[in-house]
């Protein structure tokens, strides 16, 4: 089962993430083999391949959480690049981040501003 776990996650993980989530992968086999299969058994193969949200959903969530805790940028810029592959627009990442001022604060929604700003300025 864990095999099919992995082989799951990493269909989402590529769809989602691409050639991002293929720089941690290669990262993490490097230091910690183990939590390289966590992060693709778990949240793409456990979580993101549940149906009853759609994977642009499950990116504005996503960037929403991440954005709101404010010291994930590395992981908000891999998932920046993922909402726009899966069909979220540049202005609706804006939103979200300005929507995460209200409940998360200025500093967290300008530091996910930012990174927003340095992932478009790249594409």
């Amino acid at each position: 089962m864990t095999e099919k776990r992995y082989e799951v996650g990493l269909q989402f993980m590529n769809e989602v993430v691409g050639e991002s989530g293929g720089h941690t992968r290669d990262f993490l086999k490097e230091i910690a083999p183990d939590f390289e299969r966590f992060l693709v058994e778990f949240p793409f193969g456990d979580i993101y391949s549940r149906p009853k949200l759609d994977l642009k959903s499950r990116e504005i969530a996503t960037i929403a959480a991440l954005t709101a805790l404010g010291y994930a940028i590395p992981q908000l810029k891999v998932h920046i690049n993922g909402a726009l592959k899966v069909g979220c627009t540049k202005d609706e990442i804006l939103e979200i981040m300005m929507q995460m001022a209200v409940y998360a604060g200025f500093p967290a929604a300008l530091n996910g501003l930012n990174a927003a700003k340095e992932v478009f300025t790249t594409i």
